[in-house]
């Protein structure tokens, strides 16, 4: 098959480099952000009269009806084409005659490539940015359910003090609403056009690149021709952000595979979500989640692998380039089946709050209060703490709690124990004691999950 860009060289070359050379087989997905780009730079050509009218209009239709017979499936893309870009020049021309040639004055496929992938890129960011609503509400309905489940929050591992299940899951909503800006963040910046750039220099023509970027829903066009079309900093923002949305999935997975843990127990995931053994048929494992986990250093892995492409390249375009795409399309892909599966995965699970609480129960994770009372009532604090880790020690002792540990006892250590103590040691009265701002009490859940709320349906 003949090379579009045979001239200086016969356009041969061994079939083991065209296969790798080529791009087709991933860059073909972009099919529609490049006939659309297409579409808009034929209107372009015409309205500066570079073209006429005519062959505007011959070239629209040739595009239009490509895309038609793709999307039907009549027509399959050429896997023998360098790339998607060369593919739908071919057909054109093979439709429409020598006009099919003129589509390509005053850009180069260099220029071409960075606008398809900006052009679905900013697609993929709307239908991500959907799907990570979609998880945030379903953490806020769940949450919602448990303003007052009382459970163990925990440092270090460590059982520290009670919270409610509503609380640490708002926890959840509230990292995902910060990736939901930087996806935002880096949309922003991903919205300008290099198209016009062509291959670093610009063009003799007279064209309008801001009508063109208009034309596409650009809000701007790359001010530096070099820069439009070796830039790749959108992709590398844009799988940052990815890898730290990825993190904050794999952490909560993590507290998911923990929780539905015998040793926890605190959820049940539902028999969808999970699978069983090949030997030991008790088993009932979090492998979703475990995948989850997993994915994450996969994304990783994109991002590192493009910045180590990038750091060495001169200006402007180098075949180096074209790792891009492989790489944040596989990003794509991952953080979408991975945020598909945790929202159904979440709304589905089962929570044991008598678990919960129980483990909250014998956990000590009211000392903190009990230093507090005795603060209170005069004691400073330190005292007060040595006191409580003493107490702490002899209910371990005795195989007892601080809520059961008599009162008896309590005033043998000091006489400031009084009738009043269980009241404010009870662990839900230390949960709800925590009114300030963002923490714990039910009330001040209440107003995150609404605050929540506020903010995916104000966007």
């Amino acid at each position: 098959m003949a090379k579009l860009w045979a001239g200086v060289t016969a356009g041969e070359t061994d079939p083991l480099a065209d296969d790798f050379n080529s791009s087709i087989r991933f860059d073909s997905r972009m099919f529609r952000q490049d006939i659309r780009g297409s579409m808009a730079h034929a209107a372009m050509l015409a309205a500066r009269h570079i073209i006429t009218g005519d062959e505007r209009d011959a070239l629209t239709g040739g595009l239009a009806g490509i895309l038609e017979d793709l999307e039907s499936g009549a027509l399959a893309i050429d896997t023998g084409c360098e790339d998607i870009h060369m593919f739908v020049e071919q057909e054109l021309t093979a439709r429409i005659g020598e006009t099919g040639k003129k589509l390509h004055t005053a850009r180069s496929r260099n220029d071409q490539v960075a606008l398809d992938l900006r052009l679905y890129l900013r697609e993929e960011c709307a239908e991500i940015g959907g799907l990570l609503d979609r998880l945030t509400g379903v953490l806020t309905d769940v949450a919602e359910q448990h303003t007052e489940s009382i459970m163990p929050g925990y440092t270090h591992l460590q059982r520290a003090q009670p919270v409610s299940f509503g609380h640490y899951l708002m926890a959840y909503a509230m990292m995902l609403l910060r990736d939901r800006e930087r996806l935002h963040d880096a949309l922003g910046r991903m919205n300008v056009s290099p198209i016009g750039c062509c291959a670093l220099a610009g063009t003799t023509y007279d064209t309008d690149r801001a009508m063109e970027a208009r034309l596409l829903g650009f809000a701007d066009v790359a001010r530096n021709s070099m820069d439009g079309v070796s830039d790749r900093d959108f992709c590398l923002e844009l799988m940052g952000a990815f890898s730290i949305l990825m993190m904050h999935l794999s952490r909560l997975s993590e507290e998911l595979i923990l929780w539905a843990s015998w040793e926890f127990r605190f959820i049940e995931l539902s028999d969808a979500y999970t699978t069983g053994s090949s030997i030991m048929p008790q088993k009932r494992n979090a492998d979703m989640a475990e995948l989850v986990r997993g994915k994450t250093g996969r994304v990783y892995g994109d991002l590192m692998g493009l910045l180590t492409t990038l750091k060495g390249l001169p200006l402007a375009y180098n075949k180096d380039m074209q790792e891009d795409k492989e790489r944040v399309f596989d990003a794509c892909d991952t953080v979408k089946l991975c945020l598909r599966i945790m929202a159904p995965m979440l709304a589905g699970m089962t929570v044991r709050t008598d678990n919960m609480l129980r483990a909250a129960q014998t956990g000590f994770i009211n000392a903190t209060d009990l230093a507090d009372y005795l603060v209170r009532k005069g004691l400073p604090f330190r005292s007060a703490y040595q006191l409580a880790g003493r107490l702490v020690a002899r209910c371990m002792e005795d195989g007892q709690v601080l809520e059961s540990l008599p009162l008896s006892v309590y005033r043998s250590y000091s006489p400031l124990f009084g009738e009043d103590l269980y009241q404010e040691i009870d662990l839900k009265t230390c949960m709800e004691k925590r009114i300030s701002e963002g923490g714990t009490s039910s009330a001040s859940v209440k107003k995150q999950i609404a605050w929540v709320r506020a903010v995916l349906e104000h966007d």
